[in-house]
Parts: structure tokens; C-alpha cells; sequence
């Protein structure tokens, strides 16, 4: 399908970087288009840069000063002599300025025109467009709220509960639920400071709260012929704080009228914009399947893989081609639904400490490969081993997309390239979307953009392992343990009144194990708990290179990720968590039980902060009177604005911070008398 480059642009310069331009790199080069790739100063060895024919620097680690930095964009695409841009999805993707800056040059923007981003991308100018083109609509009011006492009374009227937007928001950023007049205070405030910090525009306005909905959007693409078409369904629903995490297409729910209804009204309000290029409509359905419009998307979306696996369709090449020129080059009959995709996000945070970001270095990185899955898996990222994630981006590391015959296959295929994902030096998300990839209701298609809120109420605290999978845990450490003995002893078979029986240590349980029958990594294994003895043969395909292994216990196979290994000590990566398993002889078990504990300290006294980030503001001054859960301080962090309240009642002795600090976890916040 590739046209000769001639026929399209000389050179392509990519306005983004991580995964998004690397991904836009990879099909640039399958059309025989060189690329361009910019980059901040701490980016200089990203993969991005790499990857490119050429790269340039626009400027040092913070956006507003590079990947936002317009005037020195322009310069960068002057230098390189490129003749088209694309901008990814995020930073300029949206900007109508920088495209009529890039159109007065004579370069080419590979996207929307100029009045189509303007409108769609204001969510109040794109409800009255809607309205125009008779979509559906979900009752708002658009009007740009000047207050915190305006936006109550604006709340009052379209009435609660309510969702308080950013006109140009995006990305689950300067969005925040209200239920009362209080929290559209909250809502209000911290809404509007989060737009601005994101987007440069604080506009705000009020929509009607749709209780309990599904997130479902269509992607289109137009040319600039008339021709418009959509490319099916997503499924958007599984999202925390409004951002998604996992998506998959198509959706459990969508029936093939449901599908065609959303597709027509999906391809009207992109003809009543004379839209042109690849573009994505997202609906809110209720349980009675009505659908209603909420925004349109005028760039490429971050979930767009899970599309192009069920239609065959590469919607980069396509952007690219639209862009110069050229007509569509599928018809509507043409669109196919083959098979099922998922694709989970992973993001380097700690999801046993409210998803708190992480920072540092990618010190071990392996992707999953279609033969640990069994068919076919496709990850797109931006890094490699050594990368940082840094406090500057995006935490997300890579988006995880899996492909089968069905939603059951592909489900499968997901949990296993889950399991395979080998990444160390930051805390990442794998354990979090292993276990709602297992939960019963996500299994079934039985949810909703509450599904987080409604089945994680405390939080996310990790998986309660059950009898079977401990007993798989302890099984597998012991092949280990074994297996490093004979490689230190170099003796041959293992010797059975030193290692016949041995004690295991798993979450505080103690487990008995004997072993017969020992031959490198197969064994006989009887495993008795407090509660239940186990016999089972087990087979572990361990080997010390490898950091993902599969164990099978009476031909059921699991894969397991080896952390770390000490004499006695092995951390066990099973479903995303991690797990210590202790063994030890019974010999050593009792002199063990001898040792005195570790004491514990006591941080009494003192708020320390949960997360990296910058101060974006404080409410408490020294000689205050706090109570539980008040609001202390707001911490910015990957452009969120997050509320630390007090976790105790107490009189405030000194307060450590001010507005403007950049502060790491760790650090104190205010220590009280």
C-alpha cells in the first residue's frame, strides 16, 4: 500500500517524543519518509532521538521551554528543511496556533485544519456545534464560569451531581465530579488550576454527571474529498481519575445498530467541521444504551493501536497520506471487525500507595514477545533498559496491546504478556491491571467508568493469593533454591538428608516441604500448611540468565519473575506483585526463630510527603489548629493537582514547605507540637 516518498513529503518532523514518536517514526519509515525527531535537553538519548534520521534540540526538560516552545519548533523544522509535521497526540497535537504557524511557512500539519481544531477543541464551542448537527447531547451549561459562587449556582441549575471541565481539557486534566455546593468549590478551584497548568487556558464550565455510564468512542478518518468514515468502537471505560488504563476493541456491550448509530453520528458532526484527517468522536452510554456525545479528539489517540489490529488499518500511514492529498484508501464497506484487542498502559507508579509516580531508572527492561503469549502482542514505547522516567513527562512507560480470535483469547494473551513484562529500577502498574484483568466483572463485561471507584473503594492493596497459588510460589522458589545448591555444591543428585525437608516462609504462613525424586528442575513435592497438605509434581523451567520463568505444577503452567536471589531469601514477581519466600533447613528455621527483631521507628509528629512533585500551594501556617482529613497542601505532579490532608488532629509547630518547592517522597511536610 506504501507509495513512493515522492508522491508525499521529503521529510517528516515528529512534534512530540517517547512512545507516540517512535511509533509515527516506525511507519514514516515503512513509506521510505525520512523523520526528524526534536528532543529537551535530559531527552538527548531517548529512543526517540535515536530512532530518527535526524534530531534536534528545542530546548531544556521543562515543556513550556521545549516540546511546547512553538518559536523554536519553527526553527528546528527551518534547519532540517522539513516540509511536513506530525504532532503525536498531546503538547501541540491540538494548538490551532502552531498549525497557522506551520501553514503560513508553507509546511504541512498532519492533521485537522485550523477551524476544526478550534472548534472541537473548545469543549463549549464543540456542544454548540453538536447541537447544530443534532447529536446527541448531554444537558451543560456552557457558559464560562467566572467564580467559585458562579460555578455553585451554575451547579445548582444543571443540577448536581456534576462534572466541572476545562474548555480545552483533556486527558482526565481539569476535570473534577461535584456533589454539593462544597465540592464545586473544590472543583472549581482546583479544576481551573489544572487547566491552566496543562493547557494554558482556565476556562471552565459545567455538564450534568451521567451516573454510572460507558466510555465508548469512534475513530474516523476524512479526507479532503468528503470521504468520512469510522473504523469501529473502543472501549474506554476502565479509567482512574479520567484516565484511561485499559482499553480494548470492540465493546462487550456495542451491538452492530448500536455500532452503525454512533458511526453516523460520529462521521455528521466530523462533515458539520469539514474535518479532514484521523479524528475520534467519544460517547457516554448509559445502562439503557443511549448514547450521548461528550468531546471529539481532532489528533491521534493514545489507544489507537487496539484499532488498528481489528481493522488492518495503519491510521498513521493514513494521517500521512490524508495530509498530502491523497483520498482514503478504504471505503466504508470496506472496514473490517477482526478478532479482539486489549491494550493496558503501563505507568511507572506505585499502585499499593494511592498510584504515586515513580522516578528513576529502568536498571533491568524486557518487553513481552509474541511466542511468551502465544500470538500475537505489540508494545509500544519509547524507551529501552537505562531510560529514566523522569518528574519532567508522562510517567507511562509503554502501551501493552494483545490480539486474539475473541475477547477470551485476547484476555488471555494479555494476562500472560502481563506476567512476562520484565521491568526494574521504578514501581510500575503491572500488578494493578493483572488483577482487574482477573476480576469477574471485567471478565464478563460488566462495567463501567466507576468500575475502579465501585471495586477498589480502599484503594488497590495488592491480590490475596489463594491456597494453590502459594503453594505455586513456594514450589517455584524452591526449584531455585535447589537448583542453586547443586550449581554451588556441583553435586549430583541433590543430597536428601541435607535437603529432603526444608521450611518456607510466605506472608508469615510456614510451610513444610519434602522433596523426592529431585533431577535439575523437576521434583516430587509434598507441602503442608497449617491448614492443607499439597502433593504435586513440579517442573520449573528456571534458568539463572532468564528473569521470567515458568513453573508447572501437575502440567498447570504459571510464569514467575525472579527479582532476587539470596542464600536463603527469594523475591518472586507472580500476577505483578512481588512476593519474599524464605527457606530454610529446620535446623536453620530454629536458630532463625532465635534472632532478635528489627525495632520499628516512630515518625509520630510528622506529615511526610507521599510522592514527588512541585508545591503547588499551602493552606496551614505554624500555631494552626488541624483536624483529621483537612486539607494541608497541593502537590503538582505529572500536571495533577493532588490534596495531602492531615492523617491526625494536632497544633502545627513549624511548616517545612512553600508554594514553589520541589519536594521527593520522604520529605516533611509540618511537624506538629
Amino acid at each position: 500500500m506504501s507509495a513512493p516518498s515522492s508522491r508525499l513529503f521529503k521529510k517528516i518532523l515528529i512534534a512530540n517524543r517517547g512512545e507516540i514518536a517512535c511509533r509515527v517514526i516506525r511507519t514514516c519509515r515503512k513509506m521510505g519518509i525520512p523523520t526528524v525527531s526534536i528532543h529537551s535537553e535530559v531527552d538527548v538519548n531517548s529512543l526517540h532521538v535515536r530512532m530518527a534520521d535526524e534530531a534536534v534540540c528545542v530546548g531544556p526538560a521543562r515543556s513550556m521551554d521545549s516540546y511546547l516552545n512553538i518559536d523554536t519548533i519553527l526553527q528546528a523544522i527551518e534547519i532540517t528543511r522539513s516540509d511536513a509535521v506530525h504532532p503525536g497526540y498531546g503538547f501541540l497535537s491540538e494548538n490551532a496556533a502552531f498549525a497557522d504557524a506551520l501553514a503560513s511557512r508553507g509546511i504541512v500539519f498532519i492533521g485537522p485544519e485550523k477551524h476544526a481544531m478550534e472548534v472541537m477543541g473548545d469543549k463549549i464551542r464543540s456542544k454548540e456545534a453538536a447541537e447544530l448537527a443534532k447529536i446527541n447531547q448531554i444537558p451543560s451549561e456552557t457558559r464560562v464560569l467566572q467564580s467559585e459562587e458562579d460555578c455553585v449556582e451554575t451547579c445548582k441549575r444543571v443540577g448536581y451531581p456534576v462534572m466541572v471541565k476545562a474548555s480545552a481539557g483533556g486527558g482526565g486534566k481539569g476535570m473534577r465530579i461535584a456533589r454539593n455546593d462544597d465540592e464545586s468549590r473544590i472543583a472549581y478551584r482546583l479544576s481551573k488550576a489544572e487547566a491552566m497548568s496543562s493547557f494554558g487556558d482556565d476556562r471552565l464550565f459545567v455538564e450534568r454527571f451521567i451516573e454510572d455510564p460507558r466510555h465508548i468512542e469512534i475513530q474516523i478518518l476524512a479526507d479532503s474529498f468528503g470521504n468520512i468514515i469510522y473504523l469501529n468502537e473502543r472501549e474506554c471505560s476502565i479509567q482512574r481519575r479520567y484516565q484511561k488504563i485499559i482499553e480494548e476493541c470492540p465493546s462487550p456491550v456495542v451491538t452492530p445498530e448500536l455500532r452503525a448509530a454512533m458511526g453516523e453520528q460520529a462521521c455528521q458532526i466530523a462533515r458539520a467541521v469539514d474535518y479532514r484527517s484521523a479524528g475520534t468522536i467519544e460517547f457516554l452510554v448509559d445502562k439503557q444504551l443511549n448514547f450521548y456525545f461528550l468531546e471529539m479528539n481532532t489528533r491521534l489517540q493514545v489507544e489507537h493501536p487496539v484499532t488498528e489490529l481489528t481493522t488492518g488499518v495503519d491510521l498513521v500511514e493514513e494521517m500521512v497520506r490524508i495530509a498530502a492529498g491523497q483520498e482514503l484508501s478504504l471505503k466504508q464497506e470496506d472496514v473490517q471487525l477482526n478478532g479482539w484487542a486489549f491494550e493496558c498502559r503501563i505507568y511507572a507508579e506505585n499502585p499499593l500507595q494511592n498510584f504515586l509516580p515513580s522516578i528513576g531508572y529502568l536498571e533491568k527492561y524486557e518487553e513481552p514477545t509474541s511466542s511468551q503469549v502465544s500470538g500475537t502482542v505489540r508494545v509500544d514505547s519509547g524507551i529501552v533498559e537505562g531510560s529514566e522516567v523522569s518528574v519532567h513527562y508522562d510517567p507511562m512507560i509503554s502501551k501493552l496491546i494483545t490480539h486474539g480470535e475473541n475477547r477470551e483469547e485476547a484476555l488471555r494473551r494479555m494476562r500472560d504478556a502481563l506476567d512476562s513484562y520484565v521491568i526494574r529500577g521504578v514501581s510500575h502498574n503491572i500488578s494493578f491491571l493483572r488483577a482487574v484483568c482477573d476480576h469477574p466483572k471485567f471478565i464478563d463485561g460488566d462495567f463501567s467508568t466507576k468500575f475502579i471507584e465501585q471495586e477498589y473503594p480502599e484503594g488497590f492493596h495488592g491480590p490475596t493469593l489463594t491456597s494453590s497459588q502459594r503453594f505455586g510460589l513456594i514450589s517455584t522458589a524452591l526449584m531455585i533454591h535447589c537448583r542453586n545448591k547443586l550449581r554451588a555444591e556441583s553435586i549430583s543428585p541433590i543430597e536428601p538428608e541435607m535437603y529432603s525437608e526444608l521450611i518456607c516462609t510466605l506472608d508469615d504462613i510456614q510451610f513444610t516441604v519434602k522433596i523426592s525424586n529431585y533431577r535439575n528442575n523437576e521434583a516430587k513435592l509434598i507441602i503442608s500448611s497449617p491448614s492443607e497438605t499439597i502433593e504435586s509434581f513440579v517442573k520449573s523451567g528456571y534458568n539463572p540468565n532468564d528473569a521470567v520463568l515458568t513453573t508447572s505444577h501437575d502440567k498447570v503452567d504459571r510464569i514467575y519473575q525472579l527479582i532476587k536471589a539470596m542464600t536463603n531469601k527469594y523475591q518472586l514477581q507472580f500476577e505483578g506483585s512481588v512476593h519474599e519466600i524464605q527457606v530454610r533447613t529446620p535446623r536453620e528455621q530454629e536458630l532463625f526463630a532465635l534472632l532478635p527483631k528489627d525495632a520499628t521507628t516512630d515518625e509520630e509528629g510528622n506529615l511526610l510527603s507521599p510522592m514527588p512533585g512541585t508545591v503547588f500551594s499551602v493552606s496551614v501556617v505554624p500555631k494552626q489548629e488541624i483536624s483529621e482529613h483537612d486539607e494541608v497542601c497541593v502537590i503538582e505532579a505529572m500536571k495533577m493537582q493532588n490534596i495531602i490532608a492531615a492523617p491526625k488532629s494536632g497544633v502545627i509547630r513549624v511548616v517545612k514547605i512553600k508554594p514553589g518547592d520541589t519536594i521527593s517522597p520522604g520529605d516533611t511536610i509540618y511537624e506538629l507540637e
